[in-house]
């Protein structure tokens, strides 16, 4: 070990500080050969505007894994408050009707066939461009080939809890 480099932190501890990281809530789909898979993830962001590009990252034990490597497209749906219903059912977690089921909600057909929420916040239509495996996940990057800018407001995900946003006024 190079006498500079220190191990990493304990995993738990790592997990306990991220949880205070406020992040959006989206819905992740997709459609194809593999079958029709929705999931909830915290962990989506913007890598390239030219080209526009966008990463998620999904743990490597989800079922949805394979039908997006095998898909080859997916849609990330950026939640509104109104949308929390949709993030509970694909985080396997409903109040009402059965996990992971597209037919507790209603949703739209994009550009590219994929089931899109209907009044999400944004939503970005991908075609993969690029997956690659770190630790537990697999972060997939997607060329944004058709996006869709809403107007409600974002849910955000903090503390083990959905937030929403709240002005601030002042310095």
């Amino acid at each position: 070990m190079n006498a500079m480099a220190k191990p990493p932190v304990a995993s738990q501890d790592f997990v306990s500080a991220m949880g205070l990281a406020a992040t959006g809530v989206s819905v992740v789909t997709t459609d194809g050969p593999a079958g029709r898979f929705g999931l909830t993830v915290s962990a989506v962001s913007s890598v390239s505007a030219d080209p526009p590009l966008v990463l998620i990252c999904i743990n490597r034990k989800s079922p949805a894994l394979s039908a997006l490597d095998v898909n080859g497209t997916f849609a990330v749906s950026l939640l509104g408050v109104e949308n929390r219903a949709y993030a509970e059912t694909f985080s396997g977690r409903p109040r009402e009707g059965k996990p992971f089921d597209f037919d507790n909600h209603d949703w739209r057909e994009g550009d590219t066939g994929l089931p899109l929420v209907t009044d999400a916040t944004a939503i970005f239509e991908c075609e993969t461009h690029e997956s690659l495996d770190a630790g537990t996940h697999r972060i997939f990057i997607g060329r944004v080939i058709a996006a869709h800018k809403g107007d409600a407001e974002p849910l955000v995900y903090c503390n083990r809890a959905f937030r929403r946003i709240t002005a601030h006024e002042g310095n």
